[in-house]
């Protein structure tokens, strides 16, 4: 059951297009093919020095998101950019109904949370200042800072939340479809580059879903876009979709 989420978005991508490009930076890594071009944040918590995975050039853009699955999470991150870059893009994303451009994700919630309880997965420096409105704001971490809860914190936390915030990154690292459903009973927004802007995710409890489509970005770009020094808005448009009410209501 853990991987249907993954299966169902795999089987959306077409196998007629092959990858021209990848690209692994230290912060993003981007693939291209064909027309698309696809991003999900660079997952390389022990700093392993990053392969060649010029292998990969040739193959089939599904076969290719097939690896968003992998337990290697460099090689998830190639396979989650390939996911992305039919997902995401403009042809594929903005063509959904209810799909929107949003100036500012953060801004969005900043209302929604008064006087609620939320727990953020994640650092999100920009988030957090807009939540400031919040009764509560717990942040789960990997490695946490202080002031911060451990990520396994997440089994006791995410049931009492109201909100739940949830990095894009999880469906990399595979804690997605886990912390889905651990926030069954909470409003809860998976948000960031990395996630996968398909209304498949609803199926499997977030009820929002807020990210990038990116605009096609010329290969020879793809370093500097890598090194994650310049804002993700500048190659793309923020969008956020929302689960509609007639369509699904939560216990």
């Amino acid at each position: 059951m853990m991987w249907k989420l993954y299966d169902q978005l795999i089987e959306q991508v077409p196998d007629t297009v092959r990858v021209d490009h990848i690209h692994v930076g230290p912060v993003w890594t981007l693939v291209h093919a064909g027309p698309y071009c696809g991003f999900a944040v660079t997952v390389n918590e022990q700093e392993l020095p990053i392969p060649s995975f010029q292998r990969l050039i040739g193959t089939d853009l599904r076969w290719v998101a097939s690896l968003c699955k992998s337990w290697d999470f460099l090689e998830a991150s190639v396979g989650t950019a390939a996911l992305n870059a039919y997902h995401n893009s403009p042809r594929t994303a903005l063509s959904i109904e209810g799909m929107r451009c949003t100036k500012n994700a953060f801004t969005d919630y900043a209302e929604a949370v008064k006087n609620k309880k939320a727990a953020i997965i994640g650092h999100f420096f920009n988030l957090e200042k807009f939540l400031t409105q919040a009764a509560c704001i717990s942040v789960l971490e990997r490695k946490p800072w202080p002031g911060d809860y451990p990520d396994s914190a997440c089994e006791y936390l995410l049931p009492e939340q109201d909100f739940v915030f949830i990095t894009g990154s999880a469906f990399i690292n595979k804690t997605l479809p886990r912390l889905l459903q651990l926030s069954e009973s909470c409003q809860t927004i998976v948000l960031g580059p990395s996630t996968p802007m398909s209304p498949i995710l609803f199926d499997y409890g977030a009820d929002e879903l807020s990210g990038l489509s990116p605009d096609y970005l010329e290969p020879e770009k793809a370093e500097i876009a890598g090194r994650g020094n310049v804002k993700m808005t500048t190659y793309g448009r923020r969008v956020r979709l929302q689960r509609s009410a007639a369509d699904y209501n939560k216990p």
